[in-house]
């Protein structure tokens, strides 16, 4: 393929928000339109990742396991995500109950950096991966 093909094909599916280095359309998207809802804990955390991007409160709560989920999900206005890297994932295969995905993800508020260091925790129940909880790193 061309320079010139591939160009626009990254205009027809770009990058995923979640740099998993797949297209959004065959990437998160699926998970997050509901037509094909996340195999593993470490796809529910990348979606949630680009859900969080796109300011998707509705896909947040509905992945949030019912005993840990808030009301409602509040952004940033000005915040700007800048980046996912996933360090380890702990079980959270399709044949497993539970998993854990260690991640960091960068974002910017009025020029400022920061970074969310993480471990979360998912349970599978119902035929879908939920978030439960997260612990923070120390920074």
């Amino acid at each position: 393929m061309n320079k010139k093909g591939a160009h626009a094909d990254n205009l027809k599916n770009p990058q995923c928000y979640c740099n998993s280095g797949i297209g959004f359309k065959l990437c998160c998207e699926p998970a997050l339109s509901g037509n094909d809802p996340a195999k593993t804990a470490e796809m529910l955390m990348r979606s949630r990742y680009t859900a969080f991007c796109l300011h998707d409160q509705n896909y947040l709560l509905q992945t949030w396991h019912l005993s840990t989920r808030p009301k409602e999900v509040s952004f940033e206005a000005q915040q700007q995500w800048l980046g996912l890297k996933v360090l380890a994932t702990h079980f959270g295969k399709q044949e497993d109950t539970q998993g854990q995905v260690e991640f960091i993800a960068r974002y910017k508020i009025h020029g400022r950096a920061y970074r969310i260091h993480e471990n979360s925790d998912f349970l599978w129940q119902d035929g879908h991966w939920y978030y439960t909880q997260g612990t923070l790193f120390a920074e």
